[in-house]
């Protein structure tokens, strides 16, 4: 403490630690170069909470990020990349396992409830538009796209619905739209439409009765709903936030740019395309107006392939406006800044791009790294999803006696089972199916893992299978003996 500090702290000791410390403050601050705006550095920060941040920019993100996917292609296509390979073209489907009591997998009991499961799956939700597996695939192009969305369990008796199968369980698939952001009230301690525990935890959700958007606003009323039978799938980065951002929010102003880029040149390439000519002439009193000139009093000349001009007057000569569209820079441009939208969104950039050059090491690399990603998406989507509506579903199955458990069967091994998620793709067949032959000859890996991790039942394989080697015995056909192994021939040495 200096002179100052100690005759203002004898006066006010608090106004004196204030100095104090808001210098020793100043000190640490000067030790990071990051923490000193500049000239050339504004280094902006936002120490809002995340629920202050996402109200007042989230519907705004979210129509957005409609837009973008209804009006431009190259959105569009990252969110059908990220929606095929988190959820795949037949969705996160399950393979029950239910075990006796001596641990063994009860495979009667497990058929038929797959059977069932199979049946509810064709038309699960209250609309009785979409199959399980598309219903997925719209929960998670919703959940990409709005950043969050909402599916409600439908259980026993509903007023006006009528449950499909013989287990009285549907689901209602909700967007973002029908929990409104603004709804807030401190008292009953509602934050952006949820209701919370003194901990934070939901409580309820206030829905609206129609979507805010359709015409019948006139139906504009919320009810409280319970959260136990409310999932809320958001895309959140930050601690107690209460609703999801769209995946478009970090690349908004980076897609935009590219679609008013890429239609700039598009229309500077259009207008290249015509050609445009010009005649430079010579002295104006060597010009007998009264010839070539059409009722206009426009001068004509007789432009088609291969066309020879000789009626040019003295001096005269005929000229093309030169265009530099489209660009030479166009295509690394795009690419650069498309490599960019594709590390913001999580997708990759062979696949939204289309720009599959390089060698087999590369693509084998960029895949790699980027499956974790889709796994962790498609992981994310099945816990809070897939998972409760499964659960959901043994449970009613078994309150409505449509699930019959014999005594052997464990009861509580009923939800048991495997979700078998899109798997990554192979690159090269026969590399990878020589990888998983060795992994199975050196008891490594066993066949049920390899089947599930190319998407496939073990049981239907095996049915399949056994079908198969049946008819063809009764055709008196004899599979061939595997044959032996060939060397490997020499290949060329990958390119750089």
């Amino acid at each position: 403490m200096n002179t100052l500090d100690s005759v203002i702290g004898f006066f006010s000791p608090e106004a004196g630690l204030r100095r104090v410390q808001a210098r020793r403050a100043l000190r640490i601050a000067a030790a990071y170069e990051a923490a000193k705006p500049s000239r050339l550095r504004k280094n902006p920060i936002d120490n809002r909470s995340g629920d202050l941040v996402v109200e007042g920019d989230v519907e705004t993100l979210r129509g957005q990020a409609r837009h973008l996917e209804q009006n431009h292609d190259f959105a569009f296509g990252i969110l059908t990349t990220l929606v095929n390979n988190v959820v795949g073209p037949r969705g996160i489907d399950v393979e029950f396992q239910p075990k006796t009591w001596d641990g063994e997998i009860h495979y009667d009991l497990a058929a038929r409830m797959n059977g069932l499961y199979r049946e509810w799956a064709q038309h699960p939700e209250c609309t009785r538009q979409f199959s399980w597996a598309k219903t997925q695939r719209l929960l998670c192009n919703t959940w990409l796209r709005d950043g969050e969305t909402l599916l409600r369990h439908l259980q026993g008796s509903v007023p006006g619905l009528k449950h499909r199968t013989a287990i009285p369980y549907s689901i209602e698939c909700l967007e973002p739209d029908f929990l409104p952001v603004d709804y807030n009230d401190p008292g009953k301690r509602i934050v952006q439409g949820v209701e919370k525990s003194a901990w934070g935890e939901a409580n309820a959700y206030w829905l609206c009765d129609e979507h805010p958007g359709a015409s019948l606003n006139w139906r504009m009323k919320r009810r409280r709903h319970n959260a136990a039978n409310i999932e809320h799938l958001k895309f959140v980065r930050r601690l107690h936030q209460t609703r999801g951002v769209s995946i478009f929010a970090a690349v908004m102003n980076r897609l935009n740019d590219i679609k008013d880029y890429e239609e700039n040149e598009r229309v500077a390439a259009k207008i290249a395309s015509a050609m445009v000519g010009f005649i430079q002439k010579g002295s104006p009193d060597t010009y007998d107006h009264n010839e070539d000139w059409d009722e206009n009093g426009n001068r004509t000349l007789d432009i088609r392939a291969g066309a020879i001009y000789d009626d040019l007057r003295p001096g005269e000569s005929v000229g093309t406006l030169q265009s530099n569209r489209p660009s030479g820079l166009l295509t690394p441009f795009l690419e650069t800044m498309q490599r960019m939208a594709a590390a913001g969104t999580q997708a990759s950039f062979s696949s939204i791009s289309k720009n599959y050059n390089g060698t087999y090491s590369a693509q084998r690399q960029e895949l790699v790294e980027q499956w974790s990603a889709y796994e962790t998406l498609s992981l994310e989507f099945c816990d809070e999803i897939v998972e409760p509506a499964v659960r959901r579903w043994v449970q009613m199955g078994l309150l409505a006696d449509a699930l019959t458990v014999p005594a052997e069967v464990d009861p509580a091994s009923l939800l048991h089972l495997d979700f078998i998620t899109p798997v990554m793709p192979w690159i090269d067949p026969g590399r990878e199916a020589s990888a998983d032959e060795t992994l199975l000859e050196n008891v490594l890996a066993s066949p049920q893992q390899t089947i599930r991790r190319r998407g496939k039942k073990p049981e239907d394989v095996l049915k399949q299978t056994a079908a198969w080697q049946k008819k063809l015995e009764d055709n008196g056909i004899t599979t061939p003996t595997k044959r032996a192994a060939v060397p490997a021939q020499q290949t060329e040495p990958e390119s750089e």
